[in-house]
């Protein structure tokens, strides 16, 4: 998980290596790597990170991201918006996207749907489960990511189904507001969810982790910071500044507790 390595940037940052590192290369999983700590990683401990992606159902690796001699000769910004992709299928995986209308998406990098893969070794059944609606009558297994393929291949996942966010028809990526708030220098975690709102029927909430307990920052300084990539209907307008974001077991953001702690009006302001 990015948590676990961030955790080890952090250390290694505070306690120096004295002597070089044998470890060349980290593979992350279960959410996004952000690229701050792909760039950390390398720029002072030159050591790589890999993007990876799978699940239990896929055995468990489905796909890794790594540039190919095509990429060479792009500049280092363009190659690490790359290697922030999931990656291409490993042999034996296939993958597609299928967007709410059934039908399956073109692999242009934009379109946007839900990611289904099979394979020899891809889930076809839950044991002793008579619910099937994870799986399609022609072998396809229902990830439950929402996901682009780009025309090389590249797999990316925007967010999961149910931490989509649907603001006045439009649907915004929790996903993509998290990785780009933690490209911010003063901000160590951030996790986003949906809240009700009257007028757009949800809206962004951020809540943000600073990597400096006395660090100060505006929401103002936030949203502009976001308004250089974001339209202004993705843009959060409410941010919770809390200690540490709760996560799972596994070190992923536990968003069901944010969601619990925000509704009950725990999460400290």
């Amino acid at each position: 998980m990015p948590t676990i390595w961030l955790g080890v940037y952090e250390a290694m940052k505070k306690n120096p290596p004295i002597e070089p590192l044998a470890l060349e290369e980290y593979v992350v999983g279960g959410s996004a790597l952000p690229v701050t700590l792909i760039e950390g990683f390398e720029n002072d401990f030159g050591i790589r990170g890999v993007q990876a992606w799978g699940m239990t159902e896929t055995s468990p690796l489905g796909t890794v991201s790594r540039l190919q001699p095509m990429h060479a000769t792009l500049d280092e910004k363009e190659k690490l918006r790359i290697r922030g992709k999931q990656g291409i299928e490993f042999p034996g995986i296939e993958m597609r996207i299928v967007k709410e209308d059934g039908a399956v998406a073109p692999r242009d990098g934009i379109s946007m749907g839900e990611l289904q893969v099979r394979g020899a070794w891809v889930l076809s059944s839950y044991f002793k489960a008579d619910n099937h609606d994870n799986f399609t009558e022609d072998g396809w297994f229902k990830t439950g990511d929402v996901s682009t393929i780009d025309p090389d291949g590249y797999m990316h996942i925007t967010d999961r189904t149910k931490d989509l966010i649907k603001s006045g028809g439009e649907w915004i990526s929790s996903v993509a507001l998290e990785s780009a708030l933690m490209s911010h220098p003063k901000i160590k975690e951030a996790a986003v969810i949906a809240i009700p709102d009257d007028t757009w029927s949800e809206r962004p909430l951020a809540s943000i982790v600073l990597k400096k307990e006395n660090e100060q920052l505006s929401v103002d300084e936030m949203m502009a910071f976001l308004a250089k990539d974001f339209a202004k209907y993705q843009i959060p307008e409410q941010y919770i500044f809390i200690q540490e974001v709760p996560k799972t077991s596994v070190g992923k953001f536990n968003k069901k507790e944010i969601r619990r702690l925000y509704s009950e009006g725990k999460l400290s302001k």
